[in-house]
C-alpha cells in the first residue's frame, strides 16, 4: 500500500461581523475551539461591532456530528468542526495555514488597521501556528483557554512574537487548565523568550463578555 497526496481547489466558508469603513478602529480574526462552528462562535463577538471592531471568524476545515449514531442509526443534527486531529496532522496544518492566509488576503488586502488574532481552546494552537508560519501581519495575540503548541518552532516563534502584545486569558474555574497545564504554559513562554500578560476572570472554559469588551476598547 502506498499513501499519496494531491492538491486541488477547495472551497471553505467563513463569517464576519461589522463593517470595514472609516469608523472601524480594529480588526479581529477569531479562531474557534474543537467541536464549535464559526457562526455560533462569532455571536459572542457581535457586540464588539458597535465598538468599531470588524470581526472575521474562519472555520475548521473538517466537520463531524457531535454525537455518535444511535441504535436507530440516527445521530442528532448538531455538527462541530475541528482544525486537525493526530491523523495526517501535518497536511491538516498546512491546509489550514493556507486557508487562513487566503481569508486574510480576501478581507484585509490593503487594510492598515490594528489586527488582533484570538484563539480559543484548540484554536490557540491553530492561531499560533498560523502566526508563526503564515503571512499575517498582526499587532496583538490573545490565547483564550489554551496554550502555545508544544511542537512549534520556538526560534521562529520568538522572531514573530517578540514586540507583539501577547495575552493569556483563563477562567479561574477552567477544568482543562490545571496547575500542570499552566506550568507547561510558563515553560513554553520561556522557550519562546516572551512575557505574555495573564488575564484571569471568574468562570470556566468559556468566553467572558466583560473581558472581551475591555480588549475591544484598549
Amino acid at each position: 500500500m502506498q499513501e499519496r497526496a494531491i492538491r486541488f481547489d477547495f472551497g471553505a466558508r467563513y463569517f464576519t461581523a461589522g463593517t470595514l469603513d472609516k469608523k472601524t478602529r480594529q480588526v479581529w480574526i477569531i479562531v474557534h475551539g474543537y467541536g464549535q462552528l464559526a457562526q455560533f462562535f462569532l455571536k459572542r463577538f457581535e457586540p464588539l461591532a458597535v465598538k468599531g471592531v470588524f470581526v472575521i471568524a474562519p472555520e475548521g476545515l473538517s466537520r463531524f456530528y457531535l454525537s455518535e449514531l444511535t441504535s436507530t442509526g440516527r445521530a442528532d443534527n448538531r455538527v462541530g468542526a475541528t482544525w486537525m486531529t493526530r491523523e495526517n496532522r501535518l497536511m491538516d496544518i498546512d491546509n489550514y495555514i493556507h486557508y487562513l492566509d487566503a481569508v486574510c488576503e480576501e478581507e484585509l488586502k490593503g487594510v492598515t488597521l490594528p489586527l488582533t488574532l484570538l484563539g480559543f481552546s484548540q484554536g490557540c494552537a491553530t492561531v499560533c501556528r498560523w502566526a508563526t508560519h503564515g503571512r499575517v501581519d498582526f499587532q496583538r495575540l490573545i490565547l483564550w483557554a489554551g496554550l502555545f503548541p508544544p511542537d512549534m518552532d520556538f526560534v521562529k516563534g520568538h522572531e514573530v512574537l517578540v514586540g507583539k502584545k501577547i495575552y493569556m486569558v483563563v477562567g479561574n474555574g477552567d477544568p482543562y487548565l490545571t496547575p500542570g497545564r499552566m506550568k507547561e504554559f510558563e515553560e513554553l513562554t520561556r522557550k519562546l523568550d516572551i512575557k505574555p500578560e495573564k488575564v484571569v476572570f471568574d468562570g470556566k472554559h468559556e468566553l467572558n463578555d466583560e473581558v472581551l469588551s475591555r480588549f475591544a476598547i484598549s
